[in-house]
């Protein structure tokens, strides 16, 4: 696949407050009712998808892996993914989302070495595997299914702990590979970026320095640059301008706030500018877009490059 003629977005999926699992259960679809967008999207948690039955193709960054029923795959934060389904049958998977990053800083809030060295090694692989061939991992994963499915007493803490018993299952088995059967995929430069990528997405009004979102990556802002734009394909000024411009779209068909408002809110310091990045970006103007919303559609027409699940 060439990444160029995909486009990438960030989809936001936060986890219960308190509790480092998120699960979305029961996604059956037809072929009449499944058509999934064919946009990549990254996530700042790890996605856990299980297939119950169905079969396509799931895509990792630029490669194509077919799946199938009672596959499983594991994807830790900030790689790009996308799941498409076969028309010629139905599906059903079952999600969970974990927030790796907190549950192992928490366990080992004591001993930070031990949990940088453990998040490495979790972190540094996507996978995808029939269940038969990863017994321990797919009972795992079915098991905080369906911990969260029957939310007896106390479920939460149950199924925070057979997260971490599945996150010491990947972190054992991320080696070198050898011992994964089926696809691994090595994180690249899209998670050096993804922080300041999450960041972007979720407070596109911030007045942000290049500067400051390489630091957030740990990378100096010359490689930040390079790789934003490698990755992107786009400057970072150009994204962070794109976010901006899908929000206020957002804005002027959901609220009556004045357009002077809404781009004050997206970030930008002045009405001309926002004019002038508005009407390059969407071929509009926002007084046009306010009177006549079908005439651009952020989501189809344009999600910015880089939370079917």
């Amino acid at each position: 696949m060439n990444r160029r003629s995909h486009e990438i977005t960030y989809k936001n999926f936060e986890t219960p407050l308190g509790s480092p699992v998120l699960a979305i259960l029961d996604k059956i679809g037809t072929p009449e009712d499944f058509r999934e967008p064919d946009l990549l999207h990254f996530h700042k948690h790890m996605e856990i998808g299980f297939c119950y039955y169905g079969n396509g193709v799931m895509i990792l960054d630029d490669q194509k892996i077919p799946y199938g029923s009672n596959t499983f795959a594991v994807i830790p934060r900030g790689i790009s993914h996308l799941t498409k389904s076969h028309d010629k049958i139905g599906y059903s998977w079952e999600y969970l989302f974990i927030d790796v990053d907190g549950l192992v800083s928490e366990v080992y809030k004591d001993n930070p070495p031990m949990a940088k060295y453990l998040l490495s090694r979790i972190n540094s692989h996507a996978f995808l595997s029939r269940a038969d061939r990863q017994p321990e991992i797919a009972s795992l994963i079915r098991q905080i299914l369906d911990v969260m499915r029957r939310q007896e007493e106390l479920y939460l803490e149950e199924a925070r702990g057979l997260a971490f018993a599945l996150l010491i299952c990947l972190a054992r088995q991320n080696t070198d590979g050898s011992q994964l059967p089926g696809y691994r995929h090595s994180v690249n430069s899209n998670i050096v970026i993804s922080p300041a990528l999450v960041l972007i997405n979720n407070e596109p009004g911030q007045p942000f320095k290049i500067s400051e979102l390489a630091k957030i990556c740990h990378i100096s802002e010359t490689h930040f640059r390079r790789v934003f734009s490698e990755y992107m394909k786009m400057s970072p000024v150009k994204y962070i301008n794109q976010v901006r411009i899908r929000q206020a779209c957002d804005d002027l068909k959901r609220s009556n706030d004045s357009i002077n408002v809404i781009a004050a809110r997206s970030g930008f310091p002045s009405l001309s500018t926002f004019n002038r990045n508005f009407r390059q970006i969407t071929g509009v103007t926002p007084q046009q877009l306010r009177k006549h919303p079908d005439l651009y559609v952020p989501d189809a027409a344009f999600t910015p490059p880089l939370s079917k699940t």
